[in-house]
């Protein structure tokens, strides 16, 4: 589901009271979390956290006026989704969630490309999604970023 949020707070107000505070606990591990040089916002009408214009003046190549994004949070129709650009990005990181999400869970990992799927809310392993939030500074996001742009 889509929602009209002018701000992290506004956006959590407007989803169903049932999921409230599971992003309210997602939002805080992520900012207690969160490498200096991205910042929270709405972005693609998500909380988002993204490398903003005053650190990488060249913003997203699709349309530069955007910051860079790098990873944010949704309460879709039949689950809470997490994405995180750096997953998508470094085989390593990949590799390493994977590998650590089943001491935290005891669901299977539902995951896309960078999507990870909380269909339980019960059971999102916030402690894990805080360690991934450390893992990648907005320094190595920027380089691995520009790297690709090159390969393009």
């Amino acid at each position: 589901m889509q929602y009209d949020a002018i701000s992290p707070e506004d956006y959590i107000s407007q989803v169903p009271e049932e999921r409230q505070d599971a992003l309210k606990k997602l939002r805080k591990i992520i900012n207690a979390n969160l490498p200096k040089g991205f910042e929270e916002g709405i972005q693609y009408k998500m909380i988002g956290y993204y490398v903003p214009h005053s650190v990488y003046p060249d913003g997203y190549h699709c349309d530069p006026k955007i910051p860079l994004p790098f990873m944010s949070f949704a309460s879709q129709k039949n689950s809470i989704n997490f994405y995180h650009m750096g997953i998508y990005a470094k085989k390593e990181l990949l590799d390493w969630f994977v590998s650590e999400y089943p001491k935290h869970c005891k669901r299977k990992l539902d995951m896309g490309k960078s999507c990870i799927r909380f269909k339980n809310i019960d059971e999102i392993p916030y402690e894990l999604l805080g360690e991934l939030t450390r893992k990648m500074s907005s320094e190595e996001w920027i380089k691995i970023y520009e790297s690709a742009l090159k390969k393009k």
